[in-house]
C-alpha cells in the first residue's frame, strides 16, 4: 500500500488515532500535515516524523473554525503543491444526561465533529477536483449505529458524518474522489484510559468492553490505523461510499444479544 509522494492531512492527529494514522500514513510514503489544535501533541508528532526521516508538517488548526480550516488547506498547498488524502478525524466527546446539555456544549460537539468534518472535506475537494483524484476518510464511530445512554450529541454528530460521507461520495465520485467512513469500536485512546481511570472499579470497565467484543479485546489506534490506510490507498480503489465498522464485532454481538451497551 505504497502512498510514496502523496500529500496528506489527517486532523487531529497530535494523539490518539489521528497520530496513528499520521504516522502509518507516513510510514507509507506520504507527506503528512498534522492539523491541531493542541501545539504541544502537533508539534511532538511532527517532531518525530521528522526524527524518523519522514516529511511531516505541523499546523495548528481548529477544525470548527472556517478560517482555519481555509488556512490549512493554503498552506498544505503552498508547501506541496497538490493534496491527494484528507482523514478528518479530529472529534470531541463527553457522557453527559440529555436533559443536562447544554447549547454550548451542544454546539461544540457538533461544531468539531460534524462542522468540522464537513468544512474539512469541502475545502479538500476544491483541491481535488483540480486533479480529479483524491481519497478522503472520515472517522466516524460505532456510536453512529450503536451508542450509550448520555451520548445524544456524540451519535448524532457521528451519525451526521457517516451520512454526509455517503452524500459526498455519491456527489464527487464522477469525479474520481473516494470518500469513506471508519467507525471504530473501543480504542485504547488516551479519551479512553482517562475514562477508564475515572469509572468505579477500572478493571470493571476493562471487562465489560472486552467481552462485548468478539475477540475480546480493545482495539489499539494503530489497528484503526491500518484500516484507514487501506482506504487512502489504490488497494481500495473500488471502495466508496462505505462505512467500515472496526469494532471486534461489538456491534454484532450487541444485535445478536439484544443488549443495551453500559
Amino acid at each position: 500500500m505504497s502512498l510514496r509522494n502523496r500529500v496528506a492531512i489527517v486532523t487531529g492527529a497530535g494523539g490518539g488515532i489521528g497520530e496513528a494514522v499520521a504516522m502509518r500514513l507516513a510510514q507509507a510514503g506520504a507527506k503528512v500535515v498534522i492539523a491541531e489544535v493542541n501545539s504541544t501533541g502537533g508539534r511532538r508528532v511532527e517532531k518525530a516524523m521528522l526524527d524518523c526521516g519522514t516529511d511531516g508538517l505541523f499546523i495548528e488548526t481548529d477544525v470548527s473554525v472556517l478560517g482555519d480550516v481555509e488556512r490549512l488547506m493554503e498552506t498544505t498547498f503552498s508547501r506541496f503543491g497538490r493534496l491527494d488524502i484528507l482523514v478528518n478525524n479530529a472529534g470531541v466527546n463527553f457522557v453527559k444526561p440529555t436533559l443536562e446539555v447544554s447549547e454550548a456544549e451542544w454546539d461544540h460537539v457538533l461544531g468539531v465533529d460534524l462542522r468540522g468534518t464537513f468544512f474539512c472535506a469541502q475545502q479538500a475537494l476544491r483541491l481535488m477536483l483540480k486533479a480529479r483524484q483524491g481519497a478522503i476518510i472520515n472517522i466516524a464511530s460505532v456510536h453512529a449505529t450503536a451508542t450509550i445512554p448520555g451520548a445524544a450529541p456524540y451519535a448524532a454528530a457521528k451519525a451526521g458524518v457517516v451520512g454526509l460521507s455517503r452524500a459526498l461520495a455519491a456527489e464527487f465520485g464522477p469525479f474520481g474522489i473516494r470518500i469513506n467512513c471508519v467507525s471504530p469500536g473501543a480504542t485504547a485512546t488516551q479519551i479512553w484510559e482517562d475514562a477508564q481511570a475515572c469509572a468505579e472499579d477500572p478493571e470493571v470497565f476493562r471487562s465489560y468492553w472486552t467481552r462485548h467484543t468478539a475477540l475480546e479485546k480493545i482495539a489499539t489506534p494503530m489497528e484503526i490505523a491500518g484500516v484507514v490506510v487501506f482506504l487512502a490507498s489504490e488497494e481500495a480503489a473500488y471502495v466508496s461510499g462505505a462505512n467500515i465498522v472496526v469494532d471486534a464485532g461489538m456491534t454484532a454481538m450487541l444485535t445478536c444479544r439484544q443488549e443495551k451497551p453500559l
